[in-house]
């Protein structure tokens, strides 16, 4: 049996770690502002306080697009990897001092995490399309397996250390632990090994003209003029029209996932909201369910790779198993049902992520990859701002059960979407039903 990839390759475990402590980071400061906002509002604020919040934590993904390609394309991975980790230092670290010579107000995270999810946009489509600078094309899926388990440890870690550094330490613990682990990200792709990235074959160069024929006088014979091979072309870069017409059924996909974030990405403000009005102020609960999120989502992506059966077929069973998982809230407030529904939801996430984000690396052209992976994520993400706008407002008038049941229902059509598309998928090239 072979070793596990990160055993095997030092620089992806090193890209990987960092992926995780940038993530972690991230997803703590999230967590933990949402828990601290809730827990200092009066209870009929508490939607329209966190709703904007996490809308600014998703709009750079939507925003800067054109600057993300651009850069994706123009940099070195490393080189754009290391300086968002330290940019995003960088905030942590003046909310810290900010903390630690007086109180900091209510609303600097607000700023802040605006321009934390901005690094995080050039951040994770960046790492996506590194891996075929890390790994061998046979390792591919494994490691998109552990590239998507990061956000599965990332949700588990922050969702449970967030909450609890705002309970025992206050805003400054949490922007402390938040540097920290933004430096560490960026010391671990500092000391990681890029590979060149993969080019595209070049056309074939026209072939020479014969060599003179020797003279009878021992010369040269011009018989003709010897033309040096012409250069291969540089690649085109295309623009994001061009690369999603010629990949039809992917582009459809990436629709139905951003119309299924739309609701996802409603837990993030839902959660606070339920477990504050309906199990009081102790973040225990609150960190229970993000971690059976978050535990799911792990098994989900490391057991992706071993679910057999192509994306087009597993995509629908996902996508109902997240609809039937994120409706158990609604339904019963049993802290053990409704821990198992959301086991349900991370395991179908994680196992969706990794058979589509395989697909794409497969199927995408290499040359095409920097622009595609950044308008992934912002069309992904496209649809968090409205979420978290409209869920947060619904919040302030609607009991949190009837949110559950209102995100649960947005996953229908979805699945519905997404199985009327199976005959479009195209036949997988380099993948196999099962790892």
């Amino acid at each position: 049996m072979s070793k596990p990839l990160i055993l095997r390759n030092r620089a992806f475990a090193r890209v990987w770690a960092a992926q995780i402590c940038s993530q972690v980071a991230g997803r703590m400061f999230q967590a933990g502002t949402v828990w601290w906002v809730v827990s200092e509002v009066s209870e009929d604020l508490r939607g329209r306080s966190t709703g904007p919040f996490m809308m600014l934590a998703t709009l750079p993904a939507v925003l800067l697009i054109p600057v993300v390609a651009r850069t994706l394309s123009r940099y070195a991975s490393r080189t754009v990897m290391r300086t968002a980790e330290l940019c995003a230092a960088a905030v942590a670290l003046v909310l810290l001092a900010w903390a630690l010579v007086g109180d900091l107000p209510l609303l600097a995270p607000y700023p802040a995490v605006l321009l934390l999810a901005a690094t995080q946009c050039f951040f994770d489509p960046c790492l996506t399309k590194s891996v075929p600078e890390l790994v061998d094309r046979e390792d591919i899926q494994h490691a998109t397996s552990f590239e998507l388990s990061t956000q599965s440890i990332a949700g588990l870690t922050g969702a449970v250390a967030g909450p609890f550094l705002i309970h025992l330490g206050g805003p400054a613990a949490l922007v402390a632990a938040c540097a920290s682990s933004y430096l560490l990200s960026a010391l671990l792709v500092h000391t990681a090994a890029f590979r060149a990235a993969p080019a595209p074959a070049p056309a074939p160069a026209p072939a020479p003209a014969p060599a003179p024929a020797p003279s009878a006088a021992g010369g040269s014979a011009p018989t003709g003029t010897v033309t040096a091979p012409a250069p291969a072309p540089a690649p085109v870069r295309r623009k994001l029209r061009a690369v999603l017409a010629d990949l039809p059924f992917i582009r459809a996909v990436l629709i139905c996932f951003a119309a299924a974030n739309l609701f996802a990405t409603a837990g993030a403000v839902i959660f606070p909201l339920y477990v504050r009005g309906l199990f009081g102020d102790d973040p225990t609960t609150l960190v229970l369910f993000q971690a059976a999120v978050g535990i799911g989502m792990l098994a989900g992506s490391f057991s992706g790779p071993h679910v057999p059966g192509r994306p087009a077929t597993l995509g629908p069973i996902c996508i109902a198993a997240i609809g039937a998982g994120s409706a158990v809230p609604g339904l019963v407030t049993d802290r053990a049902a409704i821990v198992a529904g959301l086991l349900v939801v991370g395991w179908s996430a994680g196992v969706l992520g990794v058979k589509f984000v395989t697909l794409f690396q497969h199927t995408v052209p290499a040359g095409d990859k920097p622009v595609f992976f950044a308008a992934m994520q912002a069309l992904l993400t496209a649809t968090f701002p409205v979420a978290s706008l409209t869920f947060g407002f619904l919040g302030d008038g609607l009991p949190p059960r009837t949110l559950c049941l209102i995100q649960a229902a947005g996953f229908v059509p979805v699945a519905l979407a997404l199985l009327a598309l199976r005959r479009r998928e195209p036949a997988p090239a380099g993948i196999g039903s099962a790892a």
